[in-house]
């Protein structure tokens, strides 16, 4: 069992539908006024049904006051790093310290090379996404001297001069699930942000995702608690309990709560469209999963 011992973090994963034109809009501003943590969208800038996910971001962000706003995950394949440093910077500037990076080696090639994208191996975009963040954070370390170059397979830069820096340290989550991928999250991301509907086995898969990243974290020299476990999941509140994720606000909890102290998940984000389950999530699911996680924390430490 392990409980890295993060805050709990809970948000909502919402479709970034263009019709109607403001519900994603509106459902984050829902998110900002009932509590909830972070607000996400998807980023398939080749999907034309989607909202361009960064001009949604900064919509979002002028529209409310306190949530963390991400995407999940960026495209990265159909966004240059170096624009993506800057676009970064300035919206977390401008909103105040609240935007965080969730970025991604891309996934859907057939729609990136649709877009003009270059249609990479798996490999390759791996070295690409470590070349990206590598990069990012060199443009926002405005206390060094000199422009950022970098001879990269995928980048390059040839003294770009530094800043603007973001007005607090923004999180960089990876979206991750093979073991390179894995690996490279545990040496320099913030975060591991997959999605529960992706893991074949469902939660029995954490325990060695988990371990893969411990292992190689203390490799490169890192306490693997310093990468965040994330988990989008998604599943609906009914009467009583079907499944997993499919219940009553209680069962939901104590399942979140179990994830937490087994698993190390310390931030969930619900994939959901519909207002009712968003204020659930928050008034009820919130709530009683840090009051079990706190309660069962003060037990062991006791």
């Amino acid at each position: 069992m392990t409980d890295y011992g993060h805050d709990l973090m809970f948000g909502i994963f919402t479709t970034p539908t263009v019709q109607p034109v403001r519900h994603a809009v509106d459902l984050a501003v829902l998110a900002d006024r009932v509590g909830l943590d972070l607000v996400t969208f998807q980023d398939h800038p080749y999907q034309p049904s989607f909202h361009d996910t960064w001009t949604l971001l900064s919509y979002v962000a002028a529209r409310t006051d306190r949530v963390h706003l991400s995407a999940n995950v960026l495209n990265l394949p159909l966004r240059h790093p170096a624009v993506v440093a800057r676009s970064a910077a300035s919206l977390d500037l401008l909103s105040g310290g609240r935007f965080e990076l969730g970025i991604g080696a891309g996934a859907l090639w057939d729609g990136i090379a649709a877009m003009g994208g270059r249609r990479l191996s798996p490999g390759q975009a791996i070295t690409a996404l470590g070349e990206a963040v590598h990069l990012i954070r060199e443009l926002w370390a405005v206390d060094k001297p000199g422009g950022v170059r970098l001879e990269g397979e995928h980048y390059r830069l040839d003294g770009a001069g530094r800043g603007p820096a973001p007005a607090h340290p923004v999180n960089v989550w990876l979206g991750a699930y093979q073991p390179r991928m894995l690996r490279l999250t545990a040496r320099i991301a913030d975060g591991w942000l997959p999605s529960l509907s992706y893991l074949p086995g469902g939660t029995a898969d954490l325990a060695g995702m988990n371990e893969q990243i411990d292992a190689s974290a203390t490799a490169a020299g890192r306490n693997p608690a310093e990468v965040r476990r994330m988990l989008n999941v998604s599943g609906r509140f009914a009467p009583s309990g079907r499944a997993q994720f499919d219940g009553p606000p209680v069962q939901w909890a104590e399942e979140l709560a179990g994830l937490t102290l087994k698993d190390g998940v310390s931030a969930f984000i619900l994939a959901a469209d519909d207002p009712a389950t968003v204020e659930i999530f928050a008034a009820e699911v919130a709530p009683a999963t840090r009051e079990l996680v706190a309660a069962e924390r003060n037990t062991v430490q006791r």
